[in-house]
């Protein structure tokens, strides 16, 4: 895994270093599907902040240093906010079609939940 070049540079696997069961198991757990989904569907970077997770904030904390280790999401320091990116590029480059059909299954997963 690459490292950080100075303190508010967060360290992100290069495209290379991305492995599949990595991404799987990110993207297995609840709160951090629900981040990745708000942020595949956002126009734009969003903050850490914007982000309600029934967790607390060491909690979020961890899910999005997990999505970010495995190489699911992007992270920058914009003056003190913490902006996050679905890598979307990189993961279709490498599991094409993956973060689509991974996304529309959540989406089914909770019309299924909302209609029964």
């Amino acid at each position: 895994m690459t490292t950080a070049a100075h303190p508010r540079e967060l360290a992100h696997p290069p495209r290379d270093e991305i492995r599949l069961e990595g991404v799987l198991h990110a993207l297995a757990d609840p709160v951090r599907l629900r981040v990745v989904t708000e942020l595949a569907t956002a126009d734009a970077e969003l903050s850490c902040s914007y982000f309600d997770l029934p967790v607390t904030k060491s909690t979020s904390t961890h899910h999005f240093r997990v999505l970010r280790e495995s190489g699911v999401i992007r992270q920058d320091y914009r003056g003190t906010a913490k902006m996050n990116g679905v890598r979307r590029d990189d993961l279709d480059a490498l599991f094409p079609g993956l973060l689509d059909s991974v996304l529309n299954a959540a989406a089914g997963e909770a019309a299924r939940r909302a209609g029964g």
